[in-house]
């Protein structure tokens, strides 16, 4: 009996004695948001901020450094981490960064707010990023109402001073580091992410009206990257390779025109005007300037069939010049085509259209080099008497012929023309 006991008791004994399981570290998802805040940017931040709850990391950590961007991309991202199960860290970095225009709001609405030393934050006021919002002074009040409350409510949403998050956008205030700890815009200042989630660890965050505490200390933290293709994306979303793009496509189109059966310059037109219209879909193009490059265009090509001694070329470059310039238009800085591009555009787009039209004049001039036209002037031998009937040896072939005075069999002839039923009109060759 007492050797079942003791068998029993055993496992039970051994059990009580094993170490207990390590804790497992925190994981803490990181992405980077750099440039402006576009469609591509709040695609990839939704993203991994949802991959984030799924997985259910410790937290969520956006390291920003941003000149603005468009308000629907911003407020995707803003709506994205108010709804967020995980709490969302917005770190300001590296120094020399800056959370401007929509990266404020952004910051504003993190569960934690962080900047680095010598970074700055502010200058929210919205701009005009399209003929439909600049319709004048009632709409501008307008938007700017809808933009201060929009701060407002973010800021008392996450404790922080709505009465800076209103200078910030109605004053477009701008403000560095320091200051925006003093007045409790942001949580802290830390100089790198190894000090910030160690300052971060165990301070209080609310979700559905419970309080919890972060664990970051020691965190994993899982660092992730925008994929190629959206490296792509994001890139065809600037002003200047959008608007590259939408000039190369039209070249190539207009080469195809010019030059029929090309092929390759038609393609790469056709790839290259697709990529353009995706990165203007994101971007305040003015539809006027759009209509004066698709004329300039339609110019160059009715230059082709039309001698106007270079007067629809000029026409043409004019209209260009002028929709270049008007294509993007907005206050913000990083939202126009650089005055630079549009210079050397127009340079290399005069250049290419004459040499274009230069090879299609010398076609024109040029004599015919087969079908029917292309018979005229050849020379061969009668094979038989020629007059109103015979036969002749031409380009390598036998030919029914026929001639105005008789030629005697073997001597040589000219074509003069191919007449109908691919009869052979043909002359003694002049003597030289």
């Amino acid at each position: 009996m007492a050797l079942i006991l003791w068998a029993l008791l055993l496992p039970a004994l051994a059990l009580g004695q094993a170490p207990p399981n390590p804790p497992s570290r925190p994981v803490i998802r990181a992405v980077q948001v750099v440039g402006v805040i576009n469609p591509v940017k709040a695609g990839f931040v939704t993203r991994e901020l949802a991959a984030a709850n799924t997985a259910g990391n410790a937290a969520f950590l956006i390291e920003l450094d941003t000149p603005g961007g468009l308000d629907s991309s911003m407020r995707e991202i803003i709506q994205a981490i108010l709804g967020s199960r995980v709490p969302v860290i917005v770190y300001v970095s590296p120094p020399g960064a800056r959370a401007a225009s929509a990266g404020a709001l952004i910051t504003l609405a993190a569960d934690f707010a962080a900047m680095a030393p010598g970074t700055n934050i502010g200058a929210a006021h919205p701009v005009s990023i399209g003929p439909g919002e600049g319709g004048g002074k009632v709409m501008a009040e307008k938007v700017l109402h809808d933009a201060v409350a929009y701060a407002r409510s973010i800021a008392e949403a996450r404790g922080r001073d709505p009465g800076w998050a209103e200078k910030m956008v109605r004053e477009s205030v701008s403000i560095p580091a320091s200051e925006a700890l003093k007045h409790k815009v942001i949580d802290l200042i830390a100089p790198d992410r190894t000090t910030l989630l160690k300052e971060l660890d165990g301070r209080p965050y609310r979700r559905n009206g419970r309080t919890l505490a972060l664990r970051s200390a020691g965190a994993e933290v899982q660092s992730v990257e925008m994929g190629w293709s959206r490296h792509l994306l994001d890139a065809v979303g600037n002003p200047d390779v959008a608007y590259l793009l939408l000039m190369l496509g039209m070249l190539g189109i207009f080469f195809e025109i010019a030059s029929p059966g090309a092929v390759l310059p038609g393609t790469v037109g056709a790839i290259a005007l697709l990529l353009a219209f995706f990165g203007l879909q994101a971007l305040p193009v003015n539809a006027i300037g759009a209509l004066l490059i698709a004329v300039a265009f339609i110019l160059f090509i009715l230059e082709i069939g039309i001698a106007s001694h270079g007067m629809l070329t000029v026409a043409g470059l004019t209209a260009l010049a002028f929709g270049s310039l008007m294509l993007i238009e907005s206050p913000a800085p990083f939202l126009r085509i650089s005055r630079t591009v549009i210079a050397a555009v127009l340079a290399v787009t005069a250049g290419f259209i004459v040499f274009v039209l230069a090879l299609v004049a010398r076609a024109q001039r040029s004599p015919f080099r087969a079908g029917r036209e292309a018979m005229a002037g050849e020379r061969g031998e009668a094979v038989t008497g020629v007059h109103e009937r015979g036969r002749v040896f031409v380009h390598g072939e036998y030919w029914h012929a026929f001639s105005k005075e008789p030629i005697a069999k073997g001597e040589a002839v000219e074509v003069v023309r191919m007449a109908e039923g691919l009869k052979l009109e043909v002359k003694r060759p002049e003597k030289t």
